[in-house]
């Protein structure tokens, strides 16, 4: 008997390949969808494991709260492209990692994957990743995530779709009174990317680098050396009204800090996470129009 459309149809809504795939597939084992999607499923791990090398430095930064904002998460999963990172099938992937997250108790981008995916024991992370990788067509990377449980509450915010995340973790309990101020923080901290939270968790590797920056300049402008010292201080104060969270100008009201804000709010924070998509990935430049001439010349 040949493939007729309904087993076309089973097979890609199992599977999420192309219609002449599932065609091919079927035909290939005589119409066994158990069998076409083994097949499915072998080609796409060989198809994935092409892409993996390619650089994914796009994507996006989903943030996941419980409703009680005891828990969260915060994950980067990257692919090639901005276009991918608009597609549904990828968001949707995304919004169930972090879903999955959410469940799990892993620590490590490698527990993860490893782990029995959380809509099915039957396949890992992993599984479901390079699945992904075959239906869309880019390699797709769980690069990082930040899950935080606290007896205070938490608040998060998501900037330009996905492209910023911010998960902040504040003490006490959470009133309805505070949500403004904290999306705001939150807000604050993805406009102005602070390094840390306050000089205590300025590491003294760092201080002791600006200072020789700063040393430096002031020898090289002929500075006179038993004033330098002094200089160098001041500079250094500059330094943690730019890096510190709470020595910062509140980007909404510059005349106060972020931590006179939370103070006359009676809010403290006591540690945040921010994810900007792709940082720290060398990105592949491309010469589009050397790439557009590479692909017609064989047409």
């Amino acid at each position: 008997m040949g493939v007729t459309m309904k087993d076309i149809k089973e097979l890609r809504s199992r599977t999420g390949a192309g219609v002449l795939d599932c065609k091919k597939a079927l035909n290939k084992v005589d119409g066994d969808i158990e069998a076409a999607v083994e097949h499915l499923r072998e080609k796409g791990m060989a198809a994935a494991a092409k892409k993996a090398g390619r650089v994914a430095a796009e994507g996006l930064v989903s943030l996941n709260i419980s409703d009680d904002r005891k828990k969260g998460v915060l994950v980067e999963v990257n692919s090639e492209t901005d276009f991918v990172a608009k597609n549904d099938n990828f968001q949707t992937l995304v919004a169930e990692i972090s879903e999955h997250l959410m469940q799990s108790e892993a620590e490590t981008v490698e527990t993860v994957e490893n782990e029995s995916w959380f809509k099915d024991e039957n396949e890992t992370v992993s599984d479901v990743i390079k699945a992904a990788i075959a239906n869309i067509g880019e390699n797709i990377n769980l690069r990082r995530f930040k899950r935080v449980e606290t007896d205070g509450y938490l608040f998060g915010y998501i900037h330009m779709g996905g492209k910023i995340g911010v998960l902040v973790e504040f003490a006490n309990e959470f009133t309805e009174e505070k949500a403004q101020t904290a999306k705001d923080i939150a807000m604050h901290i993805a406009a102005i990317n602070p390094e840390f939270l306050d000089r205590d968790s300025v590491d003294a590797e760092s201080i002791e680098k600006e200072k020789k920056i700063y040393k430096e300049q002031m020898l090289n402008e002929g500075k006179p050396e038993h004033i330098i010292d002094q200089i160098v201080e001041g500079k250094i104060n500059k330094y943690y009204t730019q890096v510190c969270l709470l020595e910062q100008p509140f980007v909404r009201d510059d005349d106060k800090t972020v931590g006179e804000i939370l103070s006359e709010n009676d809010m403290e924070v006591k540690q945040f996470t921010r994810f900007e998509i792709g940082e720290g990935i060398e990105k592949k430049e491309e010469d589009f129009a050397a790439e557009v001439a590479a692909m017609t010349k064989n047409q």
